[in-house]
């Protein structure tokens, strides 16, 4: 299989994509699938999130004190 890159996969290999996408490969084509949850029930007028790229996560930090983090009480993914 090729993926959107151009990129040749083995099928019934698997791989995370640069954009944090998990995906494997079949006969029946790629699927790929968000390896991880995004934050939506939050304080957003106090908070906001952050995306890390490098370990695909979101962090919900204080907008003026990105030490402090922010309870999130639902996450989507």
């Amino acid at each position: 299989c090729l993926d959107q890159e151009g990129k040749l996969h083995e099928f019934g290999s698997q791989w995370r994509t640069d954009d944090c996408n998990d995906c494997s490969s079949s006969r029946g084509g790629i699927r790929c699938c968000s390896s991880y949850a995004t934050p939506v029930d939050y304080d957003k007028e106090k908070c906001e999130s952050i995306f890390n790229k490098e370990i695909c996560s979101y962090k919900v930090v204080e907008k003026d004190d990105h030490s402090k983090e922010c309870p999130v009480h639902s996450w989507v993914g």
